[in-house]
């Protein structure tokens, strides 16, 4: 069974795929990793973001891989080196919304998440998982959150990494990411028809989790 999880920046996607992935043994695939490692690949390599082709080259050429890490957290590999923290910088947050607009690149992503998800039960959290990824997805989850509650979370995750951010910065970051990926060209971020929306502005990350594990459990028993 594949379980696609899609949402806006802050809504807890990653965070609540992985434990729910957890509490189930399933497989997570966070596809947002893939798509930050490109953008950290792009920045390094001083590439203009605005060049479709030579992002879309880059993501077809680049050696992303996971492996398990600590809490069922994957880490994340750019050929050998871990770049799991890396792609969670501030700069990289603030360039992959651009990145990933390219029709270029997503194409050339697409090929890495059907070929990650291809076996066993598996929790796929992104944007465009439920609408284009796995639009056959047996369980699709669309959570959202008021967009100053994702603003906190955001500050409070880069905070418990030492990196030092306002709620204003964050807040004014995050909804020019909406508006970026929900009026992107390619794939933007929107509900699938038949998703689940769970609105987690009032939830506890365990009251998330336990929600969608409900949803599973219904759509298995038919």
């Amino acid at each position: 069974m594949i379980v696609a999880i899609d949402g806006p920046a802050g809504a807890g996607k990653s965070t609540v795929s992985r434990l729910l992935a957890s509490r189930l043994g399933w497989t997570y695939l966070d596809t947002g990793a893939l798509y930050r490692a490109v953008t950290l690949l792009a920045l390094e390599q001083e590439l203009p973001l605005a060049y479709g082709d030579e992002l879309g080259l880059l993501a077809r050429n680049a050696e992303i891989s996971f492996s398990p890490g600590p809490g069922g957290a994957p880490r994340v590999f750019a050929g050998c080196r871990e770049v799991t923290e890396a792609i969670r910088s501030p700069e990289v947050s603030a360039a992959v919304s651009q990145v990933s607009a390219h029709a270029q690149v997503r194409e050339a992503l697409l090929a890495h998440q059907r070929r990650f998800a291809a076996a066993g039960d598996v929790i796929v959290d992104g944007r465009d998982i439920g609408t284009v990824v796995f639009p056959g997805a047996e369980v699709k989850i669309f959570l959202t959150a008021d967009v100053a509650e994702r603003a906190r979370r955001r500050r409070l995750e880069l905070a418990e990494k030492g990196i030092g951010v306002t709620q204003e910065r964050m807040l004014a970051e995050i909804e020019a990411r909406d508006a970026y990926d929900s009026g992107r060209d390619v794939a933007p971020l929107r509900a699938a028809e038949d998703a689940v929306v769970l609105d987690t502005t009032e939830m506890g990350i365990d009251e998330v989790v336990s929600a969608i594990a409900d949803v599973i459990e219904e759509r298995r028993r038919g």
